[in-house]
């Protein structure tokens, strides 16, 4: 079970987010980006979403914070290329 204050939740942002009474998802994705930003390096992103997923998901199909998580469970799924000068390639 994650609680707030966990490894997957270290601030309680996502516990607390669905805890909002009609929040929307521009504020979810606003919430996602601070969560993404607070978690430790060695934290694999993509596992903590899914257990986030299981534990708030499965309770709260709907809410917006499920289809933001839902989200970045994909985009963390289908890396893309960088663009400007790092995604071209440099002569040797």
């Amino acid at each position: 079970m994650i609680h707030k204050g966990s490894a997957d939740d270290p601030k309680g942002l996502i516990f607390e987010a669905y805890r909002i009474a009609g929040i929307t998802k521009p504020e979810c994705r606003t919430i996602f980006l601070d969560w993404a930003l607070s978690l430790p390096g060695e934290q694999p992103p993509h596992e903590a979403i899914a257990r986030l997923l299981e534990t708030y998901g499965t309770d709260h199909p709907d809410h917006p914070m499920t289809d933001v998580l839902r989200e970045g469970q994909m985009s963390q799924a289908s890396p893309r290329r960088r663009g400007g000068w790092r995604g071209r390639n440099r002569p040797n």
